[in-house]
């Protein structure tokens, strides 16, 4: 039986009582799922992972992502290494709140990341409740997303002028990340969203991603962007996430943001990383 013991946060729970280097069984892993939806950011702490049970375990929630911007470890795993060295000057990636990719017209329901080399300062990992943010929502805000649909790009972080396009060649960043063209392409979704699986209303994307919104001039959906990312990022609304080595932490991309957190130059850092692709009908 699983050992579940939300955290007095927003949102996130931890889960004891299951190895995930085994094989899981159908009960156990309804059981899993349950409790993801339910905590949207779920913790294995003292889990020994290979690159392998990271992938059975995607599988086992839906099936693997792709990282379009990412460079797997090899030809032959779809994981991804967040890396960063000891004597990195490169910015700390993903210091921002986002969506997993959100500018995709399937996103991610859901990311694994795993734990391997962790410092001993910083490096925490920051969750927003998504849900929490719509359900404690200003009416007058609230009224100015409903039916709102957002154009959402990843333009600003992947393209050749955004943040880790051509200004990054000659940067010393152990992270391997591509930028492309295609980050210019463009995807709707809506901003006030249902989530599939649970039934409850949610906020599904941020500024970064979010780069326009449908039907409005540019500089009145930049304002409502900003305003938007002021309220759905309030302290109230976060769990922060300390991690120690051999951490297993899944989050469900359709309600909440994340972001990653430096402090810690001079150490070594390394996690590893899926992303969970879900059936169209699960997907925001």
């Amino acid at each position: 039986m699983l050992d579940i013991q939300p955290t007095e946060e927003a949102c996130g729970a931890t889960i004891k009582g299951v190895d995930l280097s085994a094989p899981l069984n159908k009960q156990t892993v309804e059981a899993i799922r349950s409790a993801w939806i339910e905590h949207k950011v779920i913790v294995f702490p003292e889990q020994n992972l290979t690159d392998e049970d990271l992938v059975r375990i995607t599988n086992d929630l839906g099936s693997v992502g792709d990282d379009p911007y990412f460079v797997s470890i090899s030809e032959n795993t779809p994981v991804v290494a967040l890396t960063r060295r000891a004597d990195e000057k490169a910015p700390v990636f993903a210091e921002v709140w986002h969506t997993d990719w959100s500018f995709k017209k399937e996103p991610p329901i859901g990311t694994c990341l795993y734990s391997l080399t962790i410092p001993p300062v910083g490096g925490d990992t920051g969750f927003t409740n998504q849900q929490k943010a719509l359900a404690e929502m200003p009416k007058a805000l609230r009224a100015r997303l409903e039916g709102k649909i957002a154009l959402h790009s990843a333009a600003a972080g992947y393209g050749p002028d955004g943040a880790y396009g051509t200004r990054e060649e000659d940067s010393d960043r152990s992270m391997k990340i591509l930028y492309s063209e295609d980050a210019h392409d463009v995807e709707t979704h809506a901003i006030i969203n249902v989530h599939p699986e649970s039934g409850k209303e949610t906020i599904f994307g941020t500024a970064g991603y979010i780069c326009g919104i449908e039907g409005m001039e540019h500089e009145e959906a930049n304002q409502l962007i900003l305003d938007l990312y002021q309220w759905q990022t309030r302290p109230e609304f976060q769990y922060t996430h300390k991690w120690q080595e051999n951490m297993l932490v899944i989050w469900d991309n359709r309600c909440v943001l994340h972001k990653a957190n430096g402090g810690y130059d001079g150490h070594d850092r390394e996690l590893h990383r899926t992303t969970i692709a879900g059936a169209p009908e699960l997907c925001l």
